[in-house]
């Protein structure tokens, strides 16, 4: 083999396939949700995604969290963010927003108004946090579109944003979350093709925003392609180091999609709406602190969010 020959890198191969089926969720708001369903429960250390689409006038009003982090990620639109301790801030198109919920958190959610009444559009990734995390002080992390490297591949035939990880050399902002997540948004012009090296043994799967993408690597690489069209979560299984994707190069049009990858957690999982947590016991602690305004939740007593009070009629 010459010695600059590229080596070849197993390819990982996929488990499975969902389509992110379009439902209803918080006040008026349309999701697509892939992980956190019936067909793809328990995908450690990932919780749930939502894709969501919240028009004005609806929204994710006061709502309490405990034991997790949250990834949102906009697409289109803008959306505010307001929680009991005083931050408030808004995410515009291409922003993220990591939010570590710790021993507890309430916050509101909204949608801006835009112009010309079209929709904000972006996705909510929730990731467990190691159980001698759970009980860690909230935070928040913002990051702007233009603090995302963007690096180019194939000859200009792929663009990959470098939210969290490492892509074509190039990492991103660093301490971004505290269990330790890549998120790369990419998209593939026909005809380009992308070898992504992931690290081994993490959990990986991908979510298709547009267009139809070809995963997986050809036979010669001991792979299967498939093609995959929009809105379906790709998991892939955990031997491997690296996801083949490509675009045919007769498509009528680019393809996107977001790939992710996270340490698995070795450890129960005991979910009640926005409690995530390892015990019965310690959700039924989590209901009966939030009522009571303790452990965490004492800053909820009497709070409203301004930005959720135009839906408390």
């Amino acid at each position: 083999m010459a010695a600059n020959a590229p080596r070849r890198l197993l390819p990982r191969l996929i488990r499975q396939a969902v389509l992110a089926r379009e439902q209803s969720e918080g006040a008026g708001a349309k999701v697509r949700r892939s992980i956190g369903t019936p067909q793809l429960r328990n995908l450690t250390p990932f919780l749930m995604l939502d894709h969501f689409s919240v028009s004005p006038g609806a929204g994710f009003p006061d709502h309490p969290h405990r034991g997790q982090e949250t990834i949102t990620y906009l697409l289109q639109g803008g959306m505010e963010h307001e929680d009991f301790a005083g931050h408030r801030g808004r995410l515009n198109p291409g922003d993220l927003q990591f939010m570590t919920a710790g021993r507890g958190i309430v916050h509101a959610e909204m949608p801006v108004q835009n112009e010309d009444g079209s929709p904000n559009v972006g996705l909510q990734l929730w990731v467990d946090l190691p159980k001698e995390l759970k009980g860690c002080e909230p935070r928040y992390r913002d990051l702007k579109a233009e603090e995302v490297p963007v690096v180019k591949a194939d000859e200009g035939r792929v663009t990959v944003k470098v939210i969290s990880g490492v892509s074509q050399g190039v990492e991103s902002v660093k301490d971004l979350a505290y269990t330790p997540v890549w998120l790369l948004d990419i998209e593939i012009q026909p005809g380009g093709k992308i070898v992504q090296e992931v690290p081994e043994g993490w959990t990986t799967f991908a979510y298709t925003l547009e267009g139809e993408v070809v995963l997986g690597a050809d036979e010669e690489s001991g792979g299967e392609r498939r093609v995959v069209p929009q809105y379906h979560n790709v998991v892939f299984q955990d031997a491997g180091q690296a996801v083949y994707a490509s675009v045919d190069a007769g498509a009528e049009k680019a393809a996107r999609f977001v790939l992710v990858a996270g340490t698995p957690l070795d450890q129960p999982v005991v979910q009640y709406g926005p409690f995530v947590l390892t015990s019965k016991e310690e959700v039924y602690k989590a209901f009966m602190d939030y009522q009571s305004h303790s452990n965490g939740f004492e800053r909820a007593n009497g709070w409203q969010s301004e930005i959720g009070k135009s839906m408390m009629h």
